[in-house]
């Protein structure tokens, strides 16, 4: 379910991203490092989604999960980081405050969802980032492949793994309903952040 609902509302599936717009043409390069700092805006701070998941964690089964998601996601903060550090500033773009501030909200929305003591909905969110991000990855690989950068394994759970800790933990209806929520929040943030960025896009079109 968590699959689909990544496969059907997730970055893949955004028109932005789908678009081309941030891997072909003129603009693709500007794009990206738009893209790329406003990810910093939104995932760069430690502590991050599933950081917090993991903290407020009480079922066994899943620390194993979150430990290792973790550690993986930290490595990617820091493969985010340098490629933002590279890519040069944010693209000059109509609206800048207004746009940092809305992330600014997204950031606390995401962090209120991480922080949640609904049982599920933490876990939820953090599943649903690890299963989004191996699309924003691919982006991120684009750019650092752009700006001739090492690119290093992504060490994220494995689908197996994290189908399996889902399926363990989502064991009543209101735990499912609780990730399910925790999930499509979270995918819903995205889905935000990329409408912002092809607005921006948009706006720097037409300027």
């Amino acid at each position: 379910m968590l699959d689909a609902l990544v496969a059907s509302s997730g970055t893949g599936a955004h028109p932005h991203v789908r678009s081309g717009a941030l891997s072909s043409g003129a603009e693709a390069m500007r794009n990206l490092a738009d893209a790329v700092h406003f990810l910093c805006l939104l995932h760069g701070r430690h502590p991050g989604v599933i950081d917090s998941a993991a903290r407020k964690a009480v079922d066994p089964a899943s620390r194993p999960w979150l430990d290792e998601a973790a550690e993986a996601f930290a490595e990617e903060r820091a493969f985010l980081t340098k490629i933002a550090s590279a890519v040069g500033p944010m693209p000059s773009t109509q609206g800048q405050a207004q746009c940092e501030a809305a992330v600014a909200a997204q950031r606390r929305a995401l962090d209120m969802l991480a922080e949640s003591d609904r049982h599920g909905c933490a876990i939820g969110a953090a599943i649903a980032l690890t299963l989004d991000w191996r699309t924003i990855r691919v982006l991120l690989d684009i750019s650092a492949q752009r700006l001739d950068m090492a690119v290093p394994t992504c060490t994220l759970p494995d689908l197996r793994d994290t189908a399996r800790l889902a399926g363990t933990i989502a064991d009543s209806a209101a735990v499912e309903r609780a990730m399910t929520f925790g999930a499509q929040q979270l995918i819903a943030q995205h889905s935000g952040l990329w409408d912002l960025m092809a607005a921006r896009a948009a706006s720097r079109a037409i300027s």
